[in-house]
């Protein structure tokens, strides 16, 4: 299966975005229900191919459940759209080649069934806890610092009397 150019190009950006996050910068977060629709139409865009091997229908999968699971904290809880999704999630994937597929493509229109209800009522994602973060010095103020020790323990050494 081969993701279109649009697609590897936001895989890019994203990767581009953990680069900057473990340099110190901080990270950009995206909607989740610009995310879902990708991986949605991963699965039911006109243009895309049914996936060829067993590991790409676990691997959307997958990350479908992933998405419903974000969304579903976006929504009401006895939202039909979520309970639809979380009760196509809760089932395993089937064996075979098209029950696969199907139960795919199913998970994928209830996926998209809930970014429509997410949407629609127009809820803002949640604010995450903010920890305190710790002032982090540069480099040249922790030099500073290990110099100044290092000179008071030489000035301490050469204070204390030789017997």
């Amino acid at each position: 299966m081969r993701l279109s150019l649009a697609l590897r190009r936001a895989c890019q950006l994203s990767d581009q975005g953990r680069r900057s996050h473990a340099l110190g910068e901080p990270i950009l977060r995206r909607d989740p229900a610009a995310s879902a629709t990708e991986t949605v139409a991963l699965v039911l865009g006109e243009d895309s191919p049914l996936p060829d091997t067993a590991a790409d229908v676990e691997d959307l999968a997958l990350r479908l459940r992933g998405h419903v699971s974000q969304l579903g904290a976006l929504t009401p809880s006895q939202e039909p759209a979520l309970l639809r999704a979380q009760q196509l999630c809760s089932g395993g994937l089937p064996d075979g080649y098209m029950p696969s597929r199907v139960h795919l493509v199913r998970l994928a229109e209830a996926t998209q069934d809930l970014i429509a209800t997410v949407q629609a009522h127009d809820v803002a994602p949640a604010k995450s806890v903010q920890r305190r973060r710790w002032w982090k010095p540069p480099i040249n103020v922790l030099r500073g610092a290990v110099f100044a020790l290092a000179l008071a323990c030489v000035v301490l050494a050469a204070s204390v009397p030789r017997t």
